[in-house]
Parts: structure tokens; sequence; C-alpha cells
């Protein structure tokens, strides 16, 4: 009897030491599990920010391409104005040269 509580004491002692290092590396598996958590968390938070930052960047090249645009708009409306403006002289310049046409066909008539 005493013999075999003495071997179920070393099963049981066995069991235990076996249960302790099975505790221990899972205790070291954890630490690792919580450095790689916090590892990518700040890769996460690093990925947000950098998202902001392209958003932003976005923007602002949005902002310049209108400005640009506004500019090109306004430019076109000039150029637009100078070309009606000559259009309108060279049919001034196109009536003249037809009096003037008409005027000698007059004279030859005389």
């Amino acid at each position: 009897m005493v013999q075999h509580v003495e071997q179920n004491l070393q099963l049981m002692t066995k069991r235990a030491v076996k249960a302790e290092n099975s505790a221990a590396k899972l205790k070291q598996e954890n630490a690792l599990l919580q450095v790689q958590l916090q590892n990518y968390r700040t890769e996460n938070e690093a990925l947000r920010l950098g998202q902001s930052a392209s958003l932003a960047a976005v923007k602002r090249n949005a902002d310049v391409a209108l400005q640009n645009l506004h500019t090109v708009i306004t430019n076109s409306r000039a150029s637009i104005k100078q070309l009606v403006s000559g259009a309108e002289s060279l049919q001034l310049v196109a009536d003249l040269l037809k009096s003037i046409d008409r005027i000698s066909e007059a004279e030859d008539r005389q």
C-alpha cells in the first residue's frame, strides 16, 4: 500500500513538473503574442496616419488643380474676347474692301 502511494506521488510529481513546464511555455508564448499585438497596433496606427496624410495630399492636389482650372478659364475667356474682337475687326475690313470695290465699280461705269 505504501509503495502504491509512493508511485502515485511520483506520478503526481511528474504531472506537476510537466504542468509547470507547460505553463512556463504558455507564459513565454503569451508574452511573445503580446509584443506582436503591440507591434501590429503600432503598424496599424502608422498606416492610418499615412492614409490621412495621403488624403491630405490628394486634397491639396485637387485644390491646386482647381486653382489652375480657374486660371485657364479666366485666360480662355480673355482669349475668346480677343478672338471675337479680331473677327469683328476683320469683318469691318472685309466690309470696307467691299465698299471700296463697289465705289471702284461705280466710278468705272461713269
